[in-house]
């Protein structure tokens, strides 16, 4: 069990002696272990020795020219310089709220950058202006699409985050697959099987291996199977891809490129620049005034929680399992699993910094 200010300076003092600037490294950890706090231990600081994997393979640039290639007063393509996308998603997120606040809206798409961690971090960012915020990124091509047996596309995650009044924010914040691939890596850790409906074989029958990327399977979208629609998760999948990678000169679809902790570092010959990324944020008072939709927020989140459940169990609005878990592990501490500590140890001995 591990502090979260402990964590914190460990990556933050990691990220330095890959040759971060202090601001970057404590913004990149800030974000990263936002992960653990939430209970999205997949892309936490498990992920830490991946990213020091990417600087050592010169696939990340750890002090980036972030700057805007091409915009008109509501949009704008962000090229990241290779920067990790811990520090290029916040400091686009920013790019978006000004220009929400001077025109209404505002919508980016991100170019030549890494893996940025947890999508609703990004999002969460719009809720202090009275903005809806909107994030999402493609990933290395580890899922099949609906009756494919080629790997196409990411997990390619999608964040909404919309504020309230008095009820905490609404924040949802899902894969397009059946899981992400972070799940697959927690249970290859335990040594554990993934559950039915996860993962394709390399005959693209379902399958229970937690490690089927390296069996030549594939992550499936969400929903599993066509029976179930699998084809929308493939959809939402493809929205994510196009709008991070085809709009923004990224890579996408097969060509983007892995990340380390994918068990693999060569990518395919690319067709754009590095990993994409979406983001948007729109004034609530575009629409209208915003304490009158902050009050309404409050009574749909208050009907849904009220809502008549099955026994045992109550309606959840999206972003509460995290909330919760998020106040519970501030005061308590994270608890990471043994490989996850060997691998921080290893960093550790490396740089000389104790964890």
């Amino acid at each position: 069990m591990f502090s979260v200010q402990q964590l914190r300076t460990f990556t933050q003092h990691i990220f330095q002696s890959i040759g971060f600037s202090e601001a970057d490294a404590t913004l990149a950890s800030t974000v990263l272990i936002s992960a653990d706090l939430r209970g999205v231990d997949s892309h936490g600081i498990a992920r830490l020795a991946g990213y020091v994997r990417l600087f050592d393979h010169g696939r990340l640039n750890p002090t980036p020219n972030i700057r805007i290639v091409h915009e008109s007063p509501s949009t704008a393509v962000v090229d990241g310089d290779a920067g990790v996308g811990l520090v290029v998603g916040p400091k686009t997120m920013q790019i978006v709220i000004e220009k929400a606040k001077n025109v209404g809206s505002g919508w980016v798409s991100v170019q030549n950058s890494n893996h940025f961690g947890i999508a609703g971090y990004h999002a969460m960012l719009a809720l202090e202006h009275d903005m809806i915020g909107m994030a999402m990124t493609n990933a290395a091509p580890l899922v099949a699409p609906t009756f494919a047996l080629e790997k196409m596309l990411g997990t390619n995650p999608i964040a909404v985050a919309v504020p309230a009044n008095e009820e905490p924010a609404f924040v949802a914040d899902f894969a397009s697959t059946a899981a992400a691939y972070g799940k697959f890596e927690i249970l290859q850790r335990k040594n554990q099987p993934a559950p039915l409906g996860w993962a394709q074989d390399a005959n693209g029958q379902i399958t229970t291996d937690s490690n089927p990327i390296k069996n030549g399977g594939a992550l499936l979208p969400l929903g599993s199977d066509r029976e179930h629609g699998s084809h929308k998760g493939y959809g939402l999948g493809s929205i994510v891809d196009i709008f991070s990678g085809v709009l923004s000169g990224a890579n996408y679809g097969p060509w983007v490129p892995p990340f380390a902790t994918a068990g693999f570092m060569a990518a395919a010959e690319g067709v754009g620049k590095g990993t994409g990324h979406f983001f948007g944020a729109m004034r609530i008072d575009g629409f209208r005034p915003a304490d009158e939709f902050k009050a309404h927020m409050d009574n749909w989140i208050r009907r849904f929680r009220s809502a008549q459940a099955v026994e045992g169990k109550q309606v959840l609005i999206p972003g509460d399992p995290e909330r919760e878990l998020e106040a519970i592990r501030m005061q308590e501490g994270i608890d990471l699993l043994p490989p996850v500590v060997d691998s921080l140890e290893v960093l550790g001995k490396r740089f000389g910094i104790q964890l």
